[in-house]
């Protein structure tokens, strides 16, 4: 199984890349996982409406630009299908066994994704109804797909 995350921006944070980095050492036995990174548009909170729809546009982009050919695309949104440990597990076998087995996740930056990119997306995918920062919601992406693949090998999950 091959699994690419296309995020926006780099993780900054440092607890939290130490928990990505663990996370993906932890799912080396179960899937090869590829980082797609994509320069985020460096504006801040307080800029017009305009210049946050303007940036969300660009690095859309650049997301597609760097989508691959054959695979099932994931976005990240917090208006997305929500589903249990358990049904994300079930999502990702069907994956494995009948889509070809590749996947990719996309990860908006701090102003989401653009509705292009949301329109590319094999499904749009809820991790919860709270809001969480772009660099959290990669670490609790891995840590699923870690849980994911331990429901898949009947392994037990201990952390």
């Amino acid at each position: 199984m091959h699994i690419q995350i296309i995020q926006v921006g780099k993780t900054k944070n440092n607890f939290i890349r130490e928990a990505e980095q663990a996370y993906l050492e932890r799912l080396e036995g179960f899937a090869k996982v590829e980082t797609v990174t994509i320069r985020e548009s460096h504006i801040n909170e307080s800029a017009n409406k305009q210049l946050r729809s303007k940036a969300v546009e660009d690095e859309g982009k650049a997301i597609l630009e760097a989508l691959p050919k054959q695979s099932y695309l994931i976005a990240l949104d917090e208006r997305g299908k929500s589903l249990d440990s358990l049904e994300f597990a079930q999502l990702i076998k069907k994956i494995r066994d009948f889509e070809g087995g590749r996947i990719t996740f996309i990860i908006g930056g701090p102003f989401g994704l653009s509705d292009h990119v949301k329109s590319k997306a094999d499904l749009l995918l809820s991790f919860s109804s709270f809001t969480f920062t772009h660099e959290m919601i990669r670490m609790l992406l891995l840590e699923q797909l870690f849980r994911a693949s331990t429901i898949l090998g009947n392994k037990t999950y201990h952390y």
